[in-house]
């Protein structure tokens, strides 16, 4: 990843959706492009105009933690935009030269795996910020199973979501999941912009899908922790389900993902039905449908 690029691009499209009406800010005159200008933001940021179009630039070289603080007050970020800044901002600080790099293989400790295996009510699955899927329970394997059926390993859901033509049937919120997608890439980017799957995956992306190029050019940055999931699957129909996010301190980069029902739902009985198949006859690489009475 190009850092200067990146900090020039994320800052200039932060600043363009701010009014100075929401600043508090007045408004003299007709303006080229929405948003803030760059004079307006520096006021806000009680820096230089000079100063800040530096940094505009993607030069923040020396930048203290005060002037990001003050920088992301000015453009309202949110937690995972400020994370993302930061992260901008130590990525540009010099140390050398340092090459993209390919990280080594990432593995799932057996005792993992093992708590993954241990959860029987929901579908539980192992991902890496490349949005990877490296483990999952029985579950898990059911509930992806679209995603499983494809013969590269490892799966990926950002590849399955803009490059699948599956996807769109599977999820029933696909622009807001292509929107996730993104935005944890993105996040992942900023953490890491010197790791070269990444980087591999974002250019594979943006090479074949234009919905893939049109949202990562919004440059948005979020954390998806939790929150309702919607799937219509091929085997049990209809599926809502709480999705939460257990971080593995242990295990840099990896994340626990869980998919559960409320008790008594129609969802709940769709994945006992589904924890049932799974059991009898495993995920196929095409899953046939199942009547349910």
């Amino acid at each position: 990843m190009d850092t200067r690029k990146e900090i020039r691009e994320f800052l200039t499209s932060r600043r363009a959706r701010i009014t100075p009406e929401q600043a508090g800010l007045r408004s003299y005159g007709s303006r080229r492009v929405p948003g803030l200008r760059r004079e307006e933001v520096a006021v806000l940021a009680g820096v230089s105009v000079p100063y800040y179009t530096r940094l505009e630039r993607g030069d923040m070289h020396g930048v203290s933690q005060s002037v990001l603080e003050a920088l992301a007050r000015a453009l309202e970020l949110g937690d995972a935009e400020r994370a993302h800044l930061f992260d901008l901002a130590r990525a540009a600080q010099p140390a050398g030269a340092r090459p993209r790099r390919r990280q080594a293989r990432q593995r799932v400790r057996p005792e993992v795996q093992w708590t993954l295996d241990a959860i029987t009510g929901a579908a539980a699955v192992v991902s890496n910020q490349r949005l990877d899927l490296l483990a999952a329970n029985q579950l898990g394997r059911a509930l992806f199973c679209e995603l499983y059926a494809t013969p590269a390993r490892p799966v990926n859901s950002a590849r399955f979501v803009f490059l699948d033509p599956r996807a769109e049937t599977f999820y029933d919120d696909w622009e807001r999941v292509a929107g996730d997608c993104v935005a944890i890439l993105r996040w992942a980017a900023g953490r890491d912009p010197h790791d070269r799957g990444l980087s591999d995956l974002v250019g594979e992306l943006a090479t074949r899908s234009e919905a893939f190029r049109t949202c990562w050019a919004a440059h948005e940055v979020r954390l998806h922790n939790t929150g309702a999931k919607h799937y219509h699957h091929p085997v049990v129909g209809e599926l809502s389900l709480s999705f939460n996010r257990l971080d593995l301190p242990v295990d840099h980069g990896l994340t626990i993902l869980t998919y559960a029902a409320e008790p008594g739902s129609r969802s709940e009985e769709a994945l006992k039905l589904l924890g049932s198949w799974a059991a009898t006859a495993g995920p196929p690489e095409s899953a046939p449908a199942i009547e349910q009475t």
